[in-house]
């Protein structure tokens, strides 16, 4: 394969691994949702390029963005880059649409540049990218972005950038909620000229933006401005759930393994 050449992925192996990952995420998550009102700025055409960008707070992120691509963009195939070394650990994720990158050396940015250009000119792709390069906390906005999304902007004609925010949020239940929020798509052809700090600094203040209003919405601690994209478990599960199934059963009263009300 060279770095022209678009990743091929087998829509049976994916479709499998969907019919995996849903039940995984319940099981880990009581509840995935997506700030509702970011979700109708998504209604966008699904041949040129795009790419979305996210904040890097954890092991959680490629599976999340593998989901939500395929809830929120089910007409375009998800593809990521990933650290190459990332990718011979977890091989699995190369028949998923991740492909390896060396971005320490300037033949492994070029390869970058070749192979992302290639998927996103492809027609019905998205493209995932965390361009901190590293795991950061949601609240630490001094990460600067990596170089290479800044370039790919620069060397495509049109299509769109989408900055994507995520936390992992515990309320009232044992397990966490996982809440993102979309902002608005930025349409590439609106900067034909824009150099490259300008892209970095474009990029860097809609990303920072995004994850202000997020955080926002998680601090308030409501699940009124959310939609819920996957219902996973409440409760605490086990041996105290048990007893206090037992206890309602006992006082003619539905069990309700939920401690609170949020996404019910």
């Amino acid at each position: 394969m060279t770095d022209h050449d678009v990743p091929p992925v087998k829509p049976w192996f994916q479709d499998g691994f969907h019919r995996f990952l849903r039940p995984f995420l319940r099981r880990h998550f009581h509840a995935i949702a997506v700030e509702r009102e970011c979700l109708d700025l998504l209604d966008l055409d699904d041949a040129p390029p795009l790419i979305l960008y996210a904040n890097h707070p954890s092991w959680w992120d490629p599976l999340i963005a593998h989901f939500l691509g395929r809830v929120v963009f089910p007409r375009r195939q998800f593809y990521a880059p990933i650290d190459a070394a990332a990718l011979e650990q977890y091989g699995v994720f190369e028949k998923l649409g991740f492909y390896g990158v060396h971005l320490e050396t300037l033949h492994g940015a070029r390869a970058f540049l070749k192979r992302s250009v290639a998927i996103a000119t492809a027609g019905r792709t998205s493209i995932w990218i965390t361009p901190e390069g590293r795991f950061a906390d949601v609240r630490d906005h001094s990460t600067p972005l990596m170089p290479g999304l800044p370039h790919l902007c620069r060397r495509l004609n049109n299509g769109w950038v989408v900055p994507l925010a995520m936390e992992y949020a515990f309320w009232d239940e044992r397990l966490p909620n996982c809440l993102a929020r979309f902002g608005p798509p930025i349409a590439i052809a609106d900067f034909p000229h824009l150099s490259k700090p300008g892209w970095c600094e474009l990029l860097k203040t809609r990303m920072r933006e995004n994850q202000t209003e997020l955080a926002t919405l998680v601090i308030a601690r409501s699940d009124e401005p959310f939609e819920n994209l996957l219902c996973g478990k409440a409760g605490a599960g086990g041996f105290y759930d048990a007893m206090r199934r037992l206890k309602a059963w006992a006082r003619g009263r539905e069990f309700q393994a939920a401690h609170g009300d949020h996404f019910k």
